[in-house]
């Protein structure tokens, strides 16, 4: 196996349970997956499209959402070699013929030009979970980046996390999140929505679309100009 960016967040046994038949488990899971589900739904879940997911971890969000949205070509992504194989476990347990199997992608890197992705076809949305808080703000860079050379005119780029706003956190408990974040590395950290946008907008994306979710997460949906 390939050794993946030292950037990158990577789940540890310390976080993380596991399955024999290689499935890892977040505990996050039970409690975000039908929330986010019910946002995505009015976004992507009626089209018959493709959908790249950047960052996809454990790899049972992935799973979860492709039988979600039967219609939507689910195509996840992560640089962390045990990440995939995970990826790759959920994917047989799903049993779900539009779950693709698992991309070796870094974010940071010029991703859009891969054989890999370009080989996906024209991509409706481009989904990137949990991602830009634990990695540098190059990796927000290089998603916002790539989005606008992977999308077509009219696709979709989705973010979800925690953000702060206009300079401010949305709760205490993002605010701690955020002082352990960068005490563990100090290039981390809860990004604001402002800098966020700001990018998507140099980008060529136009006005941005912000849900509210529980736990002061956000579901961020710009769309391609």
């Amino acid at each position: 196996m390939t050794t993946p960016p030292r950037h990158i967040h990577r789940y540890s046994p310390a976080n993380v349970d596991s399955a024999q038949d290689g499935r890892m488990f977040s505990p996050s899971f039970e409690r975000n997956a039908e929330p986010i589900r019910a946002a995505l739904e009015p976004v992507v879940g009626s089209r018959s499209a493709t959908l790249l997911e950047i960052g996809s971890g454990t790899g049972q969000h992935a799973a979860f959402f492709a039988q979600a949205f039967p219609k939507l070509r689910w195509a996840p992504s992560d640089p962390v070699p045990e990440h995939r194989v995970s990826i790759a476990a959920w994917r047989r347990w799903a049993e779900a013929d539009n779950l693709d199997a698992p991309i070796d992608l870094d974010a940071a890197g010029d991703w859009a030009g891969m054989a890999e992705v370009v080989a996906l076809g024209p991509l409706a949305a481009i989904f990137s979970m949990n991602v830009v808080h634990i990695a540098p703000w190059s990796v927000a860079q290089g998603i916002v980046a790539g989005a606008s050379r992977a999308l077509g005119q009219g696709g979709r780029l989705i973010l979800y996390g925690p953000f702060a706003e206009g300079g401010r956190h949305t709760g205490e408990g993002n605010a701690r999140f955020d002082a352990a974040l960068r005490a563990e590395n100090p290039e981390w950290g809860v990004r604001d929505l402002d800098d966020v946008a700001a990018l998507a907008r140099d980008a060529g994306f136009g006005a941005v679309q912000v849900i509210a979710m529980p736990s002061n997460n956000r579901l961020v949906v710009f769309t391609r100009g």
